[in-house]
């Protein structure tokens, strides 16, 4: 059984084809074992010189280089759900309609979504095709979690709350976590922290996502590659006001220009790191800055889960840098959290001491793999699609 997983961005198509089957040595309802037949990525669609003209020629390209004989399904990486959509969800003209209506909430990630599964119904009309939303995973956090303090007639009519983002990375990276150490999936309490060049942290308690760091859009929360995270709301209206900024220029700085980018002028933690050792002043408060808001979110959900069993560090810089994640995790000995430096250098699965209450892992993300799960997921609760 064969699904293809596509990842739709406004000038890219990413794509994975996996073969399935039932895990033999297991007996759970979810328990497949995938294999990658084919990936790549098409780039730069629409652009002189690009991969493709458009993309529709981006997925035929794709379509006419892999093998499909037996494709069962096409999953497809959908970023916001809104409040509509808490789970993977079979894809028909309504479904297409109501993520049109996000449009608003998503404007430069839900349009190339939508290009991408017209196209791939247009040629593939006889396959099932399964939307799998990013936001999805953290629509189980309660009322108090997502609630914004703010004029409740004038968020119902905006739709503003947090719906937060990365989903299935952090529901994929949870799972493993927890079959990493041996514990029931609903029973483990971890933290996940997703670092790449866009970051979020998510509590998750039994499976379930119950506080997430990224908000009504991916910019708030921790200190990205170019975002800022968490920020005072008055930071804007005095750039606008006071320093007469007109809000377009407002919005692509602390979306462009902000984070590790704005402070270190440079978006890679592997530049700002190499600038640090070297005694850069600039880059060495970026790093410190970075690392103390994971720290103070790391504390803060502590408080909200009650107890962790583990925290895990994924994704670019989570999963390769040390630096990061000792420093992110420094001085909280007190809360049962302790490094083995050791362990943390080799970039070890469970890098924590063998002492610490509180066990640290590094658990490599594939949110390609999970969407192609859940896509499976979606069709097979009876048997009746696959």
């Amino acid at each position: 059984m064969k699904i293809l997983v596509l990842n739709c961005g406004s000038s890219s198509v990413k794509y994975r084809l996996f073969q399935g089957a039932p895990d033999a040595t297991s007996t759970g309802p979810a328990s497949w074992t995938f294999v990658t037949l084919a990936k790549g990525l098409i780039e730069r669609i629409g652009e002189p010189g690009g991969g493709a003209a458009d993309h529709t020629a981006a997925l035929q390209q794709v379509m006419g280089s892999v093998d499909l004989s037996g494709l069962r399904a096409v999953g497809h990486r959908v970023v916001h759900g809104g409040s509509l959509f808490s789970a993977p969800t079979v894809i028909d003209d309504e479904v297409v309609a109501a993520v049109e209506g996000l449009v608003p909430l998503a404007p430069l990630h839900n349009p190339s979504a939508l290009s991408g599964i017209a196209v791939a119904r247009k040629l593939l009309p006889d396959i099932p095709q399964v939307a799998v939303f990013d936001t999805a995973f953290h629509q189980s956090i309660a009322p108090d979690g997502v609630t914004y303090a703010i004029d409740t007639e004038l968020a119902a009519r905006w739709q503003i709350r947090r719906y937060g983002f990365h989903g299935t990375s952090h529901a994929y990276v949870a799972r493993r976590t927890a079959e990493l150490l041996g514990l029931p999936s609903d029973q483990a309490n971890v933290i996940t922290l997703h670092l790449g060049n866009g970051a979020s942290v998510c509590a998750v308690q039994g499976g379930r996502s119950v506080a997430t760091s990224m908000g009504m859009s991916p910019l708030s929360g921790l200190v990205m590659g170019t975002r800022c995270g968490d920020i005072d709301p008055t930071v804007i209206f005095h750039l606008h006001r006071v320093a007469g900024l007109p809000i377009e220029e407002i919005e692509h700085s602390l979306t462009r220009n902000a984070g590790l980018q704005g402070m270190a002028d440079a978006n890679d933690m592997r530049e700002v790191q190499r600038r640090r050792a070297a005694g850069d002043p600039a880059a060495t408060l970026a790093f410190d800055v970075y690392c103390r808001r994971l720290r103070e979110y790391v504390g803060s959900y502590l408080a909200v889960l009650g107890r962790a069993d583990a925290i895990t560090f994924t994704a670019g810089v989570g999963e390769n840098s040390p630096a990061v994640r000792a420093e992110a995790l420094k001085g909280l000995s007190a809360l049962g959290i302790e490094i083995d430096e050791t362990r943390n250098q080799r970039g070890d699965p469970v890098i924590s001491a063998d002492g610490s209450k509180v066990r640290v892992c590094v658990v490599p993300t594939d949110e390609e793999l999970e969407i192609a799960e859940q896509a499976r997921n979606a069709l097979e609760p009876d048997g009746a699609h696959l």
